[in-house]
């Protein structure tokens, strides 16, 4: 038997643990998959970015439901995955109430279901949540092939803090809402990620920098992991208006906005303490005020985190 060929340190090439990997999926390709529902991620842009297990669900399941059946069936394509004659339905936002009780059926029948969002991670801003809480209620097993996913792509690449973030979906399309919905949010001392279209991208950014402050840091990322892909970064009152003086953007984009208080550079510290101090000697709007001035901060954003903070217990109100 010839021995496989080492690379220094005695682990073999990575060459041949992919074709390892391979071989394992091949060796099974005739098998069924266990009946259930498969929450399949595909690419946000590259189709090189799907894992070797998708591609395998998607070789062997039963029945596949889609977001966008035209994409799903594109992608199949692309890596050599054959329809044949399986069923694929079509599974969104418009037709949910009467495309769940086919796939219900299915999965009733012990058929082993794929279900694709037309890009990412199913559930993630995505109809099929739906569809899981159905076989979650009909007792049907159940589970996720990870992948690609274009809030966990954005995120490094924002240049932002990413030990607490929070992924706030697409806001409100209408202005007096989208206002709304951003100001309960703003005191959060976290990274925030929405998904926006990029036609309301313009309206969105002038809507966070007059609720959120023009000075808190952000980044607009579009296009990931495709070939036009662009990060821009800055402040948000700057980024919203080099991107209302310029063409609409295209693509798929996800704003991120720094946590309140990293605007002028100021450790999160150091602002911190400052209002504990104040809080113990005046009001939250006072201590604002004078924080604020004392380190050069926008008066909005350290009103936000002077809130966080005497909601904590670590001042006075």
């Amino acid at each position: 038997m010839q021995s496989k060929r080492k690379a220094p340190g005695g682990e073999p090439h990575r060459t041949e643990r992919v074709a390892s990997a391979t071989a394992a999926i091949d060796t099974d390709a005739g098998a069924r998959l266990s009946p259930g529902l498969y929450l399949v991620s595909t690419p946000i842009g590259n189709a090189a970015d799907i894992t070797l297990r998708a591609l395998d669900v998607l070789a062997r399941a039963d029945a596949i439901a889609a977001e966008d059946t035209r994409q799903t069936r594109k992608l199949m394509e692309i890596h050599g995955i054959a329809l044949g004659g399986r069923p694929m339905t079509p599974y969104h936002d418009r037709n949910g109430p009467q495309a769940r009780p086919r796939i219900a059926r299915w999965l009733e029948q012990g058929l082993a279901v794929a279900y694709c969002t037309d890009a990412g991670s199913p559930l993630v801003a995505d109809p099929g949540y739906r569809l899981a809480q159905l076989a979650i209620a009909d007792g049907h097993p159940m589970t996720t092939v990870p992948g690609a996913s274009a809030l966990l792509a954005a995120l490094p690449l924002a240049g932002l803090p990413t030990d607490r973030f929070l992924f706030a979906g697409f806001l409100p399309a209408r202005a007096g809402e989208r206002r709304r919905a951003l100001s309960a949010i703003a005191p959060l001392r976290a990274t925030l990620v929405f998904y926006e279209s990029p036609r309301r991208l313009a309206a969105s950014l002038a809507d966070m920098a007059a609720v959120l402050g023009e000075e808190r840091p952000a980044a607009v990322a579009r296009e990931l992991t495709k070939l036009h892909e662009e990060v821009l970064r800055g402040a948000l009152g700057a980024l919203a208006a080099r991107v209302a003086a310029g063409a609409p953007p295209r693509g798929e984009i996800v704003v991120m906005v720094g946590p309140p208080g990293e605007a002028a550079g100021a450790p999160a510290g150091e602002l911190d303490a400052a209002l504990r101090e104040a809080l113990g000697r005046m009001s939250v709007k006072d201590a604002a005020r004078e924080v604020a001035a004392r380190l050069g901060l926008p008066r909005r954003d350290v009103y936000a985190r002077a809130l966080a903070v005497a909601e904590g217990g670590n001042g006075a109100r």
